[in-house]
């Protein structure tokens, strides 16, 4: 039997966290319904197509019920959930009246914060500690805290914070003696989102990383989360632009069509887009919002149709345009004997509905994990990530329908089924004959 009430806790009070946190309750309370949601509404097939046999994931696992699910958070800015997301204008009226109290309720502990990671934020809610090792050691306690006053047996950690100006991985990073002895000696180049994962494994808590940081993609955390037995996956939550970009190239490579070049840029309004306006916080965003395409057009394989394509990448702050951004995207294509084609994509999307539901699913999927004694970078999440983790020497898989497909494999073993292949040769009957090899 499992523990009930499990904490999630989300790095930054902002759109998403607090999108995520009020669409549970709203769910809870029968008012929404879970829409983007794998653990909610995804299914999987279970044995050949002809038994017909599909059941919901949360039947297939046992996943935690949304009824156990509490929230946390830190944040460098000290409002509660309600203001947060009355100010950032995703949520209508009725939807903000309902979760009102909910979101009152969810106060941030103080945050983590260096201003020359993250310049653009008025940060009035930080942590005293200053030294690296006391500032992890805070977060600890927070985390136990937590725990302890939201009435949780177990907790996960979700980084939705903001993006931080771009830094080569640091080299005390390198492995986990050397982050411990840059941690001793407060080596500038450890970042906050190093400093919230490094806690949180420590604390035995799962840790997703939404962001484009450095945080658990550096061997150094890989080495942690396995010597703590606890499960890591990230990074940059795939929600919008880059999604259909993991849609469409597998889409093109497919047909074998050419790829002359692809332009995409974005606007939005919300923090996230003030906060990427500083050039060094961008070159993050861009370096895990570009490097899709060569990982599932393959030009080391197919040079040429995709060696020389052209990929610009931008994204432009316009306060206006709030939450709801808006992706355009031009691709250039070329077909049969050279012939230049185009495709045009205008993607109006909400910014924080997109994420929040990945939100949701990574807590409950980590959970699952850490429950079966998982640990280490979990690559069957790659599905809800820009810039996905895989283990040292392997490429991490981009097509979101392979991804999709390793998910869905992957809990079927977890449950104890046949994985699904779509080979399908047994309704071939005598119509192909094969030649089949005897063990």
């Amino acid at each position: 039997m499992r523990d009930k009430n499990i904490a999630v806790l989300t790095v930054g009070l902002g759109a998403v966290s607090t999108t995520a946190m009020a669409g549970v309750e709203l769910v809870r309370r029968g008012r929404a319904l879970p829409i983007g949601s794998l653990t909610q509404l995804g299914t999987a097939r279970l044995g050949p197509r002809k038994q017909q046999r599909s059941v919901p994931l949360r039947e297939l696992l046992p996943l935690t019920s949304l009824s156990d699910i509490v929230f946390g958070a830190w944040d460098v800015v000290d409002e509660d959930g309600a203001t947060v997301a009355a100010r950032s204008r995703v949520l209508s009226l009725e939807d903000l009246s309902t979760a009102h109290e909910f979101l009152t309720e969810i106060r941030p502990k103080p945050g983590c914060h260096n201003p020359d990671r993250v310049r653009r934020i008025r940060a009035n809610h930080t942590m005293s500690e200053t030294h690296l090792r006391d500032q992890i050691d805070r977060l600890r306690r927070d985390i136990q805290d937590f725990k302890s006053e939201l009435g949780a047996s177990r907790a996960v950690v979700i980084h939705t914070g903001s993006t931080e100006t771009y830094l080569q991985p640091p080299r005390a990073a390198l492995s986990l003696s050397d982050l411990e002895r840059a941690l001793d000696r407060d080596d500038p180049t450890i970042g906050p989102a190093i400093l919230y994962a490094y806690a949180a494994l420590k604390e035995g808590a799962p840790f997703a990383n939404g962001t484009p940081n450095h945080c658990v993609d550096l061997p150094a955390l890989w080495e942690l989360s396995r010597e703590t037995n606890t499960p890591i996956a990230g990074k940059d939550l795939k929600s919008g632009q880059t999604m259909l970009k993991t849609v469409l190239a597998p889409a093109i490579k497919a047909r074998l069509l050419g790829l002359r070049g692809w332009f995409s840029t974005n606007i939005l309004g919300n923090r996230d887009g003030e906060v990427l306006d500083d050039p060094d916080a961008f070159h993050a965003k861009e370096l895990t919002k570009s490097g899709v395409l060569d990982h599932i057009l393959q030009p080391d394989v197919y040079p040429e149709l995709y060696r020389d394509y052209s990929h610009k990448v931008a994204i432009h702050y316009y306060p206006p345009r709030g939450d709801e951004k808006e992706g355009w995207d031009n691709i250039d294509i070329t077909g049969w004997l050279g012939y230049p084609m185009q495709i045009k994509v205008n993607f109006l999307c909400r910014d924080s509905i997109l994420a929040a539901p990945l939100v949701l699913d990574l807590a409950l999927f980590l959970d699952l994990a850490k429950r079966k004694s998982w640990r280490g970078i979990q690559e069957w999440l790659s599905f809800y990530f820009k810039c996905p983790m895989a283990r040292p020497g392997v490429q991490p898989e981009q097509d979101l329908f392979i991804q999709l497909t390793k998910l869905k494999n992957t809990l079927r073993v977890l449950a104890g089924e046949d994985t699904i292949t779509h080979l399908g040769l047994e309704y071939y009957g005598d119509d192909l004959p094969l030649q089949r090899s005897r063990a």
